[in-house]
């Protein structure tokens, strides 16, 4: 006996069971056998449910009612069920086939989603560091100009400070020759003057040179 058999065999114990009172008449819940063979006996369908005629070679649905099974299937209906069978088979293969590219195609979009962030953030990490590099050359040139500017301003006052020592030099230089050369002409003039009075102390009152002193008496008197 096969496992189907005994499947089929179990449920109509099952249900014999469950119908023992009505099948016995006093409610003792006693099994039912045959009194002249002592064997068990098969009990009669439920007429409160329906009847569900199967085929008892294949898995049966016991749900459906009291299973009654049918007889043995033809050739052509056995090469039904095994084209139906095959049918099945095919169409489990497709769906697997067809579940594993949806689960292929899922990954694969997962995978191109996952790239394609990590190149969006590569590439926001690129123009973000780039966008630094950006800012510190603008920070260093804005430094490198003001130093520079600095230079040039300290250069410049640097440069007006030499002008102006060098032209208080020259103004003081021209002082100092100006004072040199007055005090050269005054040394001249007291010399010239100081050679006329010898020369009016020695020569002044002799008559040949009357006519010379008077105007060099006079001129001296006029510069005292």
């Amino acid at each position: 006996m096969n496992n189907k058999k005994l499947a089929i065999l179990g449920l109509l114990l099952a249900a014999g069971c469950a119908s023992d009172k009505n099948m016995s008449g006093d409610g003792s819940g006693g099994s039912v056998v045959n009194p002249t063979r002592g064997e068990l006996v098969a009990p009669p369908l439920d007429p409160k449910r329906k009847i569900s005629e199967q085929d008892c070679s294949r898995p049966v649905e016991i749900a459906d009612g009291n299973l009654k099974c049918s007889g043995e299937p033809s050739e052509a209906q056995k090469r039904a069920i095994r084209e139906e069978e095959e049918r099945l088979a095919r169409a489990r293969k497709e769906a697997a086939d067809r579940a594993a590219r949806a689960l292929a195609e899922r990954e694969r979009a997962e995978r191109e989603a996952r790239e394609a962030a990590e190149r969006a953030e590569q590439e926001r990490l690129a123009r973000l560091a780039a966008e630094q590099a950006r800012l510190e050359a603008e920070r260093r040139a804005k430094l490198e100009e003001e130093e520079r500017q600095a230079r040039a301003l300290k250069e410049a006052e640097e440069r007006a400070a030499r002008e102006r020592a060098e032209r208080e030099r020259a103004e003081q230089e021209a002082r100092e020759a100006a004072e040199r050369e007055r005090q050269r002409l005054e040394q001249e003039w007291l010399a010239g003057r100081a050679l006329l009075e010898q020369f009016m102390a020695n020569y002044g009152k002799v008559d040949k040179f009357k006519d010379v002193a008077a105007p060099i008496g006079s001129f001296l008197d006029k510069t005292r």
